[in-house]
């Protein structure tokens, strides 16, 4: 029952609902032990003859007003209880989004997605389930049954009563061990499933991929594997279940036994009447409810547990990355300073980055280029702070970036990810993401400036066309194009493209650049490139190998020295040039 004490915090702030639930469960409890006492007062008047019209009409009466009482209480206590129980999922599920929002990017690299979906679905719903039907089982269990048997006792016979509780020590500890198997079993039957939801998420997000090698009956067997491994661990967890039921009613069948067998020897020697007699076999038939509603409780604490239990541990990970106290609530501007001695990512032994210092003036524009792997995308991350560095400083207006606030940080920067990612929205959704209200005009006006405002009025919908998810009927241009009008409508004070314009072509790259010199005229922009014409307007060119800075200088500066930048340069023009059937 430990699960019930972790959510105690929701309890008390529900506990007038659930209160409220578990009195009218205590009244609901009450009002059943009625219509067994009438029966045996009616059985009783049969046997002695003394039963009239108006008395049987009495006890109908009766019985047909506590049948709607108890119809009235078991209405409203299913609106307390399980009406809290849905506002507790409602919560944790809040809760869970706000936390994924919250944690960076490693994070991300060390969950899986469909892992965090389950935990978001069906931990959840065990969880829901423990704050609803579990609450009710265990009121309802205890005190239908301990009503139930102090009325057998008090009203019947107390003897009769104590022999037929005598098998009911043997049904707690059975259905105490079954729950410890079934918590086991159920962790490792969520587990599974996680990972069945993590691979369908996977298979579906690459199936292009998949399609493109041939790999439909591999990723299929794969599927099949894993879904066989959730039935059989969900069969585990089964078969525990599917053990409460039998030995429940066992247990009763026995108490059923011995109240028949001492009932009628208690007649027979006039300690108790007939009408008596049926009405303890009536309580004991309540009983029944009981019993089962405790191994069914077993059942439902257990999952819940389990999954409460993933599910905090889920929401106690802190991020690495937090504002410090009294953050400047200000959005940063001037010129940007990077002094870093070494940074390595974490869990990782060799640096990605070392001895990175240069000063970018406001307003200047910086290329960064290099090999794949040479630190680029790092050097970003740092920046918008993804990750951070206790060796060495990222200045941005004279101020380090870790004493602004994390929000007021990102505001002042528009980030075009190297993976281009476009929401299941129109194009005018994505375009405008970030400034939701903004009037249309602005957001042609980005559109125009990435070069994509022509192609999407080609659309049959214009610019109400659905992308689909994550952009899949755009070409790798157009997304590119809708992403970086993304951040240019937010007219931020830094601008970077992160290998944002491999996918157009020379021509819609240049006039791209255009737009962007025009446009952002005393603002910072940085563009890591592979393709150099992309970076050669640039104030400041930075070459990366291995994480250090092995050449810097503008275009020309570079082009006299005889390094890989200069090689680069011709080979590409050369590549180009032959392209072009020169």
């Amino acid at each position: 029952m430990k699960v019930f004490l972790e959510l105690g915090w929701f309890f008390k702030q529900e506990k007038k609902a659930y209160i409220t639930g578990t009195l009218l469960l205590l009244l609901v409890a009450l009002l059943q032990l009625v219509p067994p006492k009438v029966i045996g007062f009616v059985v009783d008047e049969i046997d002695t003859g003394s039963l009239t019209a108006v008395a049987l009409g009495k006890w109908i009466g009766v019985l047909i007003g506590t049948g709607l009482l108890l119809y009235t209480l078991r209405y409203f206590w299913r609106i307390m209880i399980f009406g809290s129980a849905v506002k507790l999922a409602r919560q944790l599920r809040n809760k869970l989004y706000e936390h994924f929002t919250n944690m960076p990017q490693s994070f991300y690299q060390r969950k899986r997605v469909g892992d965090l979906m389950a935990h978001a679905t069906n931990d959840l719903a065990a969880i829901q389930q423990t704050a609803g039907s579990g609450v009710l089982t265990l009121v309802d269990s205890l005190a239908t049954g301990g009503f139930v048997i102090i009325a057998m006792a008090m009203t019947i016979s107390w003897k009769l009563t104590l022999i037929c509780l005598i098998p009911m020590p043997l049904m707690a500890i059975l259905t105490s061990w079954y729950g410890t198997l079934l918590h086991r079993r159920f962790h490792k039957a969520q587990e599974a499933f996680s990972s069945l939801n993590d691979k369908t998420q996977e298979s579906i997000s690459g199936i292009k991929v998949i399609k493109t090698f041939g790999q439909q009956e591999e990723d299929i067997e794969d599927f099949r594997k894993q879904s066989e491994d959730v039935v059989e661990k969900n069969i585990s967890v089964a078969k525990i279940d599917s053990l409460f039921d039998p030995t429940i009613s066992l247990i009763v069948g026995v108490s059923f036994f011995l109240s028949i067998t001492f009932g009628a020897k208690f007649v027979l020697n006039d300690e108790m009447t007939i009408g008596q007699l049926i009405s303890f076999t009536t309580y004991l038939g309540l009983l029944i409810w009981p019993m089962l509603a405790f191994g069914w409780l077993f059942n439902i604490v257990e999952r819940g547990r389990a999954s409460y239990d993933r599910v905090k541990n889920l929401l106690a990970e802190k991020g690495e990355i937090i504002d410090k106290k009294n953050a400047l609530n200000e959005v940063p501007s001037g010129d940007l300073e990077f002094a870093i001695h070494h940074f390595t990512y974490p869990g990782e032994k060799d640096p990605v980055l070392a001895d990175i210092f240069f000063h970018l003036k406001r307003g200047q524009t910086l290329g960064i280029v290099g090999k794949t792997g040479a630190g680029k995308t790092s050097l970003l991350k740092l920046l918008i702070r993804e990750f951070e560095t206790d060796a060495g400083v990222i200045s941005f207006g004279g101020k380090p970036i870790n004493t602004y606030r994390m929000d007021r940080l990102r505001e002042a920067i528009g980030y075009v990810p190297q993976d281009h990612f476009l929401f299941s929205a129109t194009i005018r959704e994505n375009i405008s993401f970030g400034m939701p209200f903004i009037e249309k005009e602005k957001i042609y006006e980005a559109a125009r400036n990435a070069h994509i405002h022509e192609d999407i009025l080609g659309f049959t919908d214009g610019y109400d066309t659905m992308v689909g998810e994550r952009g899949v009927s755009l070409s790798g241009g157009q997304k590119q194009r809708i992403s970086i009008a993304r951040a240019l409508l937010m007219d931020p004070e830094v601008l970077i493209l992160d290998d944002s314009l491999s996918a157009v072509d020379a021509k819609t790259e240049e006039e791209i650049l255009t737009a962007l010199k025009r446009e952002r005229e005393g603002k910072t922009t940085i563009i890591t490139a592979h393709r150099l014409s992309a970076i050669q307007h640039a104030n400041l060119i930075l070459v990366l190998d291995k994480g250090n800075i092995t050449e810097r200088g503008t275009h020309e500066q570079l082009m006299a020295q005889d390094g890989w930048y200069k090689a680069m340069y011709l080979q590409q023009q050369l590549e180009e040039l032959v392209e072009q059937g020169g």
